[in-house]
């Protein structure tokens, strides 16, 4: 059995989510971001996907957009933004928090799907996941 498949959540799994964007990563209508690449520098984020909807911002633009854009007033608004439900996906913010969910089993099977899966694609480089992923 593939350890793709013991890699689940309740809507799938993330590998074989990823091995689908990576076939249309370079497609000229998809932008791929990651949270990590937005959690490393919002405002270049921001210009990212304002060049990629072709959208003129000024820096006062970006940069208004990268401060409401942060998890701590996306969390601070999720209240009125999406009801109870806002504890639930905005918990923590951090990067790499899953790893502590995990068992170390769990951790080394997602490594080995990576591996198996994901090294040496272009959605696994644009991951990191060696720096923000592996156990």
């Amino acid at each position: 059995m593939s350890v793709r498949r013991k890699c689940r959540v309740p809507w799938g799994s993330y590998i074989d989510y990823l091995c689908v964007w990576n076939k249309y990563i370079d497609e000229e209508n998809v932008m791929p971001i990651s949270y990590e690449e937005l959690k490393e520098n919002t405002a270049l984020g921001v210009k990212k996907i304002a060049k990629f909807f072709e959208m003129n911002l000024s820096e006062e633009d970006i940069q208004g957009v990268a401060e409401r854009s942060t998890f701590k007033a996306m969390q601070g608004n999720s209240k009125k933004t999406h009801g109870k439900f806002g504890d639930v996906l905005f918990r923590k913010g951090d990067v790499s928090d899953w790893k502590t969910l995990f068992s170390q089993e769990n951790n080394q099977k997602m490594d080995m799907a990576f591996k198996e899966h994901l090294a040496g694609t272009k959605v696994g480089a644009m991951i990191k996941y060696d720096v923000y992923c592996k156990a």
